[in-house]
């Protein structure tokens, strides 16, 4: 059973990301033999007060993605 760990700045919303859970789980399937009903995909959205790049806050930074 594989796990697929997604990280995110938060603020997708629940299409986006049940269009990437279709998609790393399709890639799962087609690229590691994997079963469809095996594969768990895990999204852990992440406030930009808690995520960091360049020695600065994300929310410090005008654009992030």
């Amino acid at each position: 059973m594989p796990i697929v760990r997604v990280t995110l700045l938060e603020g997708r919303t629940d299409e986006q990301k049940e269009k990437l859970v279709a998609a790393l789980t399709e890639a799962m399937v087609a690229e590691a033999g994997a079963r469809r009903e095996g594969v768990m995909v895990l999204i852990e959205d992440v406030p930009p007060r808690h995520w960091a790049m360049g020695g600065k806050l994300v929310k410090a930074h005008k654009k992030h993605d």
